[in-house]
């Protein structure tokens, strides 16, 4: 199933929810949906559904205006961040739901699918309990295999990991992955986390206030966010942003503070001499460095946050705040000077208008090693 949206917009009263988006999802397709709380990726997964309907611009499904039609009208199917199924149904039931409505199934032939379906999930052992006995893992495991067993051209995922403890969400991550490759349907996933993105991959729209700000292939759009704000986005926590001076002697430098410069890395090389935005993510800068070539920044130590078994060190160097992200736990006192360090070939650099002017080369190896 082809979905074309043509210039969607939304507006409320005097406020816009959606503004001029136009997007083609292509049939057997994964997408993201990427942005934070707000950007309008609920919203815009409702219009897919039927639920709701644009205040401008026209919904196509292979071609055929669907815009002013209902979701009883389209063949699609939802799941929500919360744990929606039917309390006083068995999970067999929940699952065998969609069958039963409107499709002549004979009982065996509903058996098998709702099977197949629960054993993909790995709540085959479950079908008899009912929600209520039931962990959120599994309750969202049933959710979604209500989902698939309906076999909808257009499946729909808002954040459906979210309300998941942090082992669970990595667990499903990675079987949703080859469950959603095993189909031909249209999928459309909706999250606000980058890792989760990187991880499911497909393509990535990303969406802020309303707009979408860039759409292609996700690890693409990881590796060259064609703006500030896709690289602010499509970065956890958000892309360190240095404001640094170019100049040009010799072969160029970066002037990041009076007493601070290094030579242009080989892919800034053409960048004009002036003021510059660079960005880095906040995994490429480290406390210790990793090659020769890495730049050590004297930094004040103005939080040292540790969350599990990952610290993030906010650090400040003259006017510019830098966040590391590393692994362990690392106890800093507020004030106490570290050095950090970053590799130039990392950086990323945005013009005047925060658009994408240079970008890293990809680097070998993991999505979490690369630029």
């Amino acid at each position: 199933m082809k979905l074309v949206l043509d210039h969607i917009g939304v507006r409320v009263g005097r406020s816009m929810h959606l503004d001029d988006i136009s997007l083609t999802l292509e049939p057997g397709s994964f997408n993201l949906l990427l942005g934070p709380t707000l950007a309008g990726k609920t919203s815009l997964l409702r219009l897919m559904a039927g639920l709701d309907h644009p205040t401008s611009g026209k919904i196509r499904i292979d071609g055929r205006d669907v815009t002013s039609l209902g979701v009883r009208g389209r063949s699609v199917a939802m799941v929500y961040q919360q744990f929606v199924n039917y309390p006083s149904f068995t999970v067999y039931e929940n699952i065998a739901s969609p069958l039963r409505l409107g499709r002549r199934l004979s009982a065996a032939e509903i058996d098998r699918k709702v099977l197949a379906v629960a054993e993909m999930m790995h709540i085959d052992k479950l079908l008899d309990r009912l929600p209520g006995e039931l962990s959120g893992g599994q309750q969202q495991r049933t959710a979604i295999a209500r989902a698939l067993v309906k076999e909808a051209d257009l499946l729909l995922l808002d954040e459906p990991l979210v309300n998941l403890d942090y082992k669970l969400r990595e667990e499903m991550r990675a079987e949703m992955r080859e469950i959603f490759a095993r189909h031909t349907t249209t999928v459309v996933y909706a999250t606000t986390e980058p890792q989760e993105a990187l991880l499911l991959g497909g393509q990535a729209a990303v969406l802020d206030a309303g707009r979408l700000i860039q759409f292609g292939a996700t690890l693409d759009v990881y590796h060259r966010p064609a703006s500030v704000r896709v690289g602010e986005i499509f970065s956890d926590p958000p892309m360190n942003l240095l404001a640094v001076a170019i100049e040009r002697r010799g072969s160029g430098v970066v002037r990041l503070s009076p007493d601070l410069s290094f030579p242009l890395p080989s892919h800034m090389r053409a960048l004009p001499p002036g003021p510059c935005r660079l960005g880095v993510r906040a995994s490429h800068v480290a406390l210790a460095p990793s090659s020769p070539a890495d730049i050590a920044i004297p930094a004040t130590v103005e939080l040292a946050e540790i969350s599990g078994s990952e610290t993030f060190i906010h650090g400040r160097h003259n006017d510019l705040a830098i966040v590391a992200h590393t692994a362990g736990v690392h106890s800093y006192r507020i004030g106490e000077t570290v050095a950090l360090h970053l590799d130039p070939q990392r950086l990323f650099a945005f013009d005047a208008d925060g658009r994408l002017i240079a970008a890293p080369e990809r680097q070998p190896g993991t999505v979490s090693g690369a630029a």
